[in-house]
């Protein structure tokens, strides 16, 4: 691999074993990815904060003792614990694992990671731009990442991710060049009917699906009206990261890099989205009974402002029924604005719940969440049930919040029967 003067000198130690270790760490993907050389970055959105045992404690530690510094501007994804709810770990069984999470957080914030501990780092200002070569992590931020900001980063694992933020450089292969981002199929959406794509869950189903059909593909999806809103896109990545391995997929006229089809797709496979395939979508994310509900958990990824205006307009000056939790995780940037705006008031009285710096489905403050959970979050519905006792409804966020209201699974009946 082609490597410069400086890069020579950390793989010699000159900036201490820690940097020595960053630099060895990316020559080795490098050459598994079969990049000829490095390319330089300007943002990293790091996943390995995120704790999951010692080691990640015992690599942070040796990067701060031997006094490694991020070369670029590093942002960190959200944790295990929530360090804005402190007590939702009193009296926690699981001590090892709730002070290893807070300490993880701590290290990286000492290492000079931006404390911002959200999965949807893209809501807060200051942020990548279009065009920008950066790193990331977390499934749903890379996805998001490529296709909606237009910035470019491979999918980096734990430690890797680190690595290059430390270095400041990538290998430059797959979705760092232009060739890796061409897409390999195509989805019409033509036959859905233009009522439906005005529908929020409408792009979580698109999402399930193409993530399904495209696995580690790079899709374009056509037929997308202009109207689709951040959150619809952001609602896409996260599905396609989740029901299959997509990092980067173009909607034609939607997305930045994908202004025509034939400015991203050169040929080949077609397929074409029926109102079957997105009733197939909901089956296989609600797999729970509709019935009373013990919980409704929203905010995978973490909601944005927007999001929580609409919950606001959709309680309409309504309670949450007494004994149901309702749930919604963010970021502390966006709790900051609802709590200038005076929602995070009016959610209080309304009987939601809103913390920080946690995913409802990981953290283990919030467990044991048991039972009933309806969601309006395709990475929710798709991963819950294979960590928590629990059974999902999948529903729209309007069906999620009169629900909510009700204490029991409401299905707008004009919603589906349009479908």
């Amino acid at each position: 691999m082609d490597i410069d003067s400086d890069d020579r000198e950390l793989l010699a130690g000159a900036r201490g074993p820690a940097m020595k270790l960053a630099m060895e760490i990316v020559m080795q993907a490098g050459r598994i990815m079969g990049a000829e050389r490095l390319q330089h970055v300007t943002f990293a959105h790091l996943d390995a904060c995120f704790y999951n045992g010692q080691a990640h404690i015992d690599f942070a530690r040796f990067c701060l003792d031997h006094r490694a510094t991020f070369a670029v501007p590093t942002w960190g994804n959200n944790g295990v614990v929530s360090l804005t709810h402190p007590e939702l770990y009193r009296n926690h069984p699981d001590t090892e694992m709730v002070e290893g999470a807070r300490k993880l957080l701590e290290l990286y914030e000492l290492l000079g990671c931006k404390p911002t501990w959200t999965c949807a780092p893209y809501h807060i200002p200051g942020g990548p731009k279009f065009g920008d070569q950066i790193v990331a992590g977390e499934s749903n931020a890379v996805s998001f990442y490529n296709s909606v900001t237009g910035a470019r980063t491979n999918k980096y694992g734990d430690y890797l991710d680190v690595a290059c933020a430390l270095i400041g450089k990538v290998p430059y292969a797959g979705l760092q060049t232009d060739e890796g981002r061409r897409a390999e199929i195509h989805l019409s959406t033509d036959e859905i009917p233009g009522d439906w794509k005005r529908e929020d869950i409408f792009y979580h189903l698109l999402g399930h699906h193409v993530g399904r059909l495209a696995g580690r593909r790079v899709p374009v999806v056509s037929g997308l009206p202009k109207s689709a809103s951040v959150d619809n896109l952001k609602a896409v990545s996260t599905a396609v990261a989740s029901s299959g391995g997509v990092e980067l997929w173009h909607g034609v006229g939607v997305t930045p890099e994908a202004p025509s089809l034939d400015a991203v797709f050169g040929g080949g496979e077609t397929f074409r989205l029926t109102r079957d395939d997105l009733r197939a979508a909901q089956a296989a994310l609600s797999i729970g009974r509709d019935g009373p509900l013990e919980v409704v958990a929203l905010g995978t990824p973490h909601f944005s402002t927007t999001e929580f205006r609409d919950v606001l307009a959709l309680l309409d000056g309504r309670k949450v029924k007494p004994g149901l939790r309702c749930i919604i995780t963010t970021s502390r940037f966006v709790m900051g604005y609802i709590e200038d705006k005076g929602w995070a008031e009016d959610l209080r009285r309304a009987g939601v719940e809103v913390i920080g710096d946690i995913c409802s489905y990981y953290a283990p403050g919030i467990n044991p969440m048991k039972g009933r959970v309806m969601t309006n979050a395709a990475k929710w519905a798709y991963y819950a049930p294979g960590m928590l006792p629990v059974e999902v409804c999948f529903g729209s966020l309007s069906e999620c919040m009169e629900s909510a209201v009700r204490g029991e699974v409401w299905r707008d009946p004009q919603l589906w029967s349009a479908l």
